[in-house]
Order: structure tokens, then C-alpha cells, then sequence
């Protein structure tokens, strides 16, 4: 199958059920954060409504307390930001996106003149043996950095550490209804594991076309910050299906993937605001709409929660709390036809019960722009 076209809703389709936004998915949670190669974490809770709009039945509990127990972990890897993956794949794939944090390292148009003279290598040391003895907050790191390197910022210390060490932000940062100072420590002293020896780029790309494909070349490359992906997808191209999309770039994924018909109805779905369904693709057209506000787009300006009707942004909602009421706003970019509003509404009704159990009085109400 070399050159089928796939149509933009087709593309949409095949994605979402990749995301387990098609229906929710019976897995258990972990099994669910490792087919979906983890999700984008670096706000402490935003990211339990990925796993509520995608985990059938699931309760904060069920992500907290392997947080806590350290079998799942928040630790930078795709494009240099923190994300909730499974202990297994923290260790598999932190080696795998370490030329991401060098890039960092060097391109820091704040860090990488400070730190221009300094050891790397001892610097990197002294880190590992700072951390191996506990977690420690960024400004208590810097601080002892600094006693030894006095003459560069303590934030630059800072940020060399994080680029050159797999670091875990260690709870109760991230559990569901607590907070906590942003403390790290480095993956191995956390899990009492060494980082894996021979890890598989080419089996992280081929996770990477089951969650997220079809995809091109630019989509791997822009999901995981790493460059120089075609030799690889050649590598793999004998094993793969060759798809082409709607304005003919070329498509990779597994033969076997399941790809609907794209008049496979989609539900409203509820996105987080760092969601990797949005942040995944070079070109992100198989999910945002064509009326969604530009400047809105995440990573351009703003990171607004969405919403998904039949399959594409159609709205931003936010949830507001005044007293023991809880009011669910959702504002659409366009009018909704009645039949979506009372979906959106339905499903926005199970969405408030989940983040404001607590509150007396639940409302959704939907905000239509007018015409």
C-alpha cells in the first residue's frame, strides 16, 4: 500500500482512536500512559483530564498513587519538557532524547553565555552527587552549585543540570489535590535503575506511529525534538504503510493500525491545555479547526484548554469557581448546531463532576459567539 490518499478526516479519525479520544479506553492507567508514549506534564494536575477524557471509569487516584510509588515519574524527554511516563520508559526513553537537552544546552539564549568556560563534565558531577542525596528545590541546587562555581548564576547552574541529568520532579508535586515546592532528583537514585544501555530509537518511533500516526517525518521530528529522522524512517520504510495526505506529504505508519472510515462518529471530547494531540504534528490541521483563533494556537502566545467536536477544536472552556458553585464555560469559535450544544453540555456535565466534586451547585453553560 504505497501512495493511498487519506483525507483530512480520515487523518482525523485514524488519530483520535491512536489517543483513545474516539471512545475511552479499558486499559489501566499505566498501560494507557505507555501506548500513548506518555503525556505532557509540566503543569502539576492540568494533565489528569488527558487521562479522564481518555481512561474509561478513571479517578485521580488511579495516576496519584503510582506517582507516589514511583511507577509512573515526571521527567523532561520529548522536546525537553516534563511528561508523565511509566518508570519503564522513563529509563528507555530519557537516553533516547538526551541531543534535545544538549541542543538546549548550547542554544540558551539566557544560559548558554554564563555558562561558556564552565566544565561541563564537573560541573555535571557535582550535580549527580548533590542530588543522589535527596531531592532538592532548584534554588537550594543553585545554591550549592554555587559555592563552587560563585562567579555563574545559580540558574544557569540550574539549567545545565537539568540538560545534562535525567531529573524526576518527585511528588507531591503532581498529585491530585495536593501542592509542593518543584523539587528534583536524578531518575536512577529515584527508581534505583540505571538509564537503559542500548535503547531503540526505532522502536520509539514506531510507539510514536501508534499513538500519533499517520505521520510524516517533520510530525516524529516535531513530537520528540530530535532532527535528521528520515535515514530512520528508510531504515523502517520496508516494514511500513506509505500513505499520502491531502496535499501529498508522505505518510508513515504500521500496517496493522486501525484507521476508521472518517464518518466514524466522534464525541466531544475535553482537551488539557499542554494536551499532546495538539503539540504532536508539524501539521496540525488533522485537529485544529479552520476557524480556530491563530494566535490561539498552543505554543503561539496562549495555551487554551479545547474542546473537540466531531473530531476538530470548536471552543476553549475553562472552569470557574465562585463560593461552592462551579460553573463549566465553554466558548465556541462558531455556532454550534443544537445537537452538538447538548453533547458538548453532557459531556461538560461528567467533565465539572470530575474537577469540582466538591462543589454544591455544578453549571455548564455554553457561550455562543454570535451570528
Amino acid at each position: 500500500m504505497v501512495g493511498q490518499p487519506l483525507s483530512r478526516r480520515g487523518l482525523n479519525r485514524a488519530t483520535l482512536d491512536r489517543q483513545l479520544l474516539l471512545r475511552r479506553s479499558p486499559l489501566p492507567v499505566i498501560d494507557a500512559v505507555e501506548h500513548l508514549v506518555g503525556l505532557q506534564a509540566q503543569t502539576p494536575q492540568s494533565w489528569y483530564v488527558g487521562l479522564w477524557s481518555r481512561v474509561a471509569g478513571f479517578c485521580p487516584e488511579q495516576a496519584a498513587r503510582p506517582l507516589a510509588d514511583r511507577a509512573l515519574v515526571r521527567i523532561a524527554l520529548m522536546r525537553s519538557t516534563i511528561h508523565l511516563v511509566s518508570a519503564a520508559d522513563a529509563i528507555e526513553l530519557r537516553p533516547l532524547t538526551q541531543p534535545v537537552s544538549d541542543r538546549d544546552l548550547t542554544r540558551s539564549s539566557t544560559h548558554t553565555a554564563p555558562l561558556r568556560g564552565v566544565d561541563t563534565a564537573a560541573l555535571t558531577a557535582a550535580g549527580r552527587e548533590l542530588l543522589a542525596r535527596g531531592p532538592l528545590t532548584n534554588k537550594q541546587l543553585g545554591a550549592d552549585l554555587g559555592e563552587r562555581w560563585p562567579d555563574v548564576p545559580p540558574a544557569s547552574l540550574v539549567h545545565a543540570i537539568r540538560s545534562q541529568l535525567p531529573l524526576v520532579q518527585v511528588p507531591p508535586r503532581g498529585l491530585w489535590g495536593r501542592s509542593g515546592p518543584i523539587a528534583h532528583t536524578t531518575v536512577e537514585t529515584w527508581l534505583g535503575r540505571d538509564l537503559a544501555p542500548r535503547p531503540s530509537l526505532d522502536r520509539m518511533l514506531l510507539r510514536f506511529l501508534a499513538a500519533f500516526g499517520p505521520a510524516s517525518v517533520r510530525d516524529a521530528q516535531t513530537w520528540c525534538g530530535l532532527t535528521r529522522l528520515a535515514e530512520v524512517f528508510d531504515r523502517l520504510r520496508p516494514d511500513l504503510v506509505v500513505l499520502r495526505d491531502g496535499s501529498g506529504r508522505e505518510l508513515f505508519d504500521l500496517p496493522d493500525a486501525p484507521r476508521p472510515d472518517e464518518d466514524v462518529p466522534a464525541p466531544p471530547r475535553f482537551l488539557y491545555d499542554f494536551d499532546n494531540l495538539l503539540l504532536s504534528h508539524a501539521d496540525r490541521t488533522r485537529v485544529i479547526s479552520d476557524d480556530q483563533p491563530r494566535q490561539r494556537h498552543p505554543g503561539a502566545g496562549g495555551t487554551p484548554q479545547l474542546v473537540l467536536v466531531d473530531g476538530f477544536t470548536a471552543g476553549a472552556w475553562q472552569v470557574e469557581r465562585k463560593g461552592d458553585a462551579a460553573t463549566l464555560a465553554v466558548r465556541p469559535h462558531r455556532p454550534l448546531a443544537t445537537r452538538d450544544t447538548a453533547a458538548v453540555e453532557e459531556e461538560g456535565g461528567r467533565l465539572l463532576e470530575f474537577l469540582a466534586a466538591d462543589a454544591a451547585t455544578r453549571n455548564v453553560e455554553v457561550h455562543h459567539p454570535p451570528g
